[in-house]
């Protein structure tokens, strides 16, 4: 494991420790405490990855699995599911290699969010991984309600060494993409990453503009690879799940970037946010720096939520 690799890992064991205090601690007593796999087992496990904001889909799913797999191995012992259902959550999980595309192709990445969920931030730091695979990448600040979206992103774009279009507050956000695009095309921009607003609370209006964009880019760049990003706040928990789900119901959303998981016991919701939605998590974020951002690796996930060792 590289050594960014390896700080990431343990930054994400002591972001999930909350969440791990919720779902590993009680899982191992019920492994330990438990004398028979029997009907109430099986409730206990339920309740408690359901307490730990993991989903009801999603929980059925591994109990389901998991109770197929004890059948099929002739497994009598409780303290033998641990590895199971660690397995069993870890296959919920997978995000699969079709999930980055994008970073091989012409692409424009549309990042959408409600204020507060560090979507600007993660925006920043995405153009910045992107840079650092050697891609030429574009920012268009098409946030233009929120008032210090724009300097930020700008400080983000000059932190990550990349061109930044921008709008006027108040200006048009397709506007802003409009000339992005042109910007890109011109340019020879392999990425074109879009900070677009999230108004959840006005979805009319979202839908309106949302449209609005993506009539732009299908117009002006026909050929490029299309992505989009919600971003969403991990500490939130079923509040993410919400939003994701409102969300979906304006685009069509190819993935989730999941902030702010350090410190959260809520980190369950990204296995409930894959299973109940089918919409991957694709990055997650556990601080500020650029190095914070990574994309979401299922086995690594479950090992910090269950602090198991990294076999690699």
């Amino acid at each position: 494991m590289s050594e960014e690799k390896k700080g990431f890992f343990s930054r994400l064991v002591s972001g999930l420790a909350k969440t791990r205090a919720n779902i590993a601690a009680g899982i191992d007593s019920i492994f330990s405490g438990y004398s028979a796999i029997d009907d109430d087992f099986y409730e206990e496990i339920e309740e408690i990855l359901i307490m730990g904001d993991i989903g009801i889909n999603a929980t059925n799913a591994i109990l389901e699995d998991l109770k197929q797999k004890v059948k099929e191995q002739h497994i009598k012992e409780p303290s033998e599911c641990k590895q199971l259902l660690i397995n069993s959550i870890k296959e919920q999980m997978q995000v699969g290699d079709v999930a980055y595309r994008f970073e091989q192709e012409k692409s424009v990445v549309l990042v959408i969010g409600v204020n507060g969920v560090g979507k600007t931030t993660s925006v920043g730091k995405l153009a910045g991984k992107l840079k650092d695979q050697g891609k030429k990448v574009i920012l268009a600040a098409a946030d233009t309600f929120r008032a210090a979206a724009g300097e930020q992103l700008t400080e983000w774009a000059n932190r990550a060494g990349v061109e930044i279009i921008g709008g006027s507050e108040g200006a048009d956000p397709a506007s802003v993409v409009y000339d992005a695009v042109c910007a890109a095309k011109a340019r020879h921009a392999d990425v074109l990453l879009c900070d677009t607003a999230g108004r959840l609370h006005n979805k009319k209006n979202l839908m309106e503009e949302l449209r609005k964009i993506n009539r732009i880019i299908d117009r002006e760049y026909p050929d490029a690879f299309r992505e989009t990003l919600v971003v969403l706040d991990g500490t939130t928990g079923q509040n993410a799940l919400e939003q994701a789900r409102q969300f979906k119901e304006v685009c069509d959303i190819t993935g989730i970037i999941l902030t702010k998981l350090d410190g959260t016991a809520k980190g369950g919701i990204a296995v409930a946010i894959q299973s109940e939605l089918g919409i991957p998590v694709k990055y997650i974020g556990v601080g500020e720096s650029i190095e914070d951002l990574q994309k979401f690796d299922a086995d690594e996930f479950v090992n910090a939520l269950f602090h198991q060792e990294n076999d690699d």
